[in-house]
């Protein structure tokens, strides 16, 4: 390996404050702030928007889709103009 062409690699703590979960792990990641984590050492700390603790797939709790009123509201818009004449 090459020296001086790679990131360094090192643990960083990712934090989701929606679903107050954070975990360390070891990542290229930068960040200048930092937490102090339950081992007592002090970890730069990366927020995320959303994580597996957050996330509608992995939680289960999915928004339900109306296909029926998104199909409704384009034939309300277009008129139904990709519909097939019958003859």
């Amino acid at each position: 390996m090459q020296q001086d062409k790679h990131p360094d690699y090192g643990p960083v703590v990712f934090r989701d404050r929606a679903a107050g979960y954070a975990f360390l792990t070891r990542s290229t990641a930068r960040s200048d702030e930092t937490i102090e984590w339950d081992d007592g050492e002090t970890y730069p700390v990366i927020d995320v928007e959303i994580s597996s603790e957050s996330h509608p797939f992995h939680t289960g709790k999915a928004r339900a889709v109306d296909p029926q009123g998104q199909i409704a509201k384009f034939n309300q818009r277009y008129g139904g103009a990709g519909e097939k004449s019958g003859g």
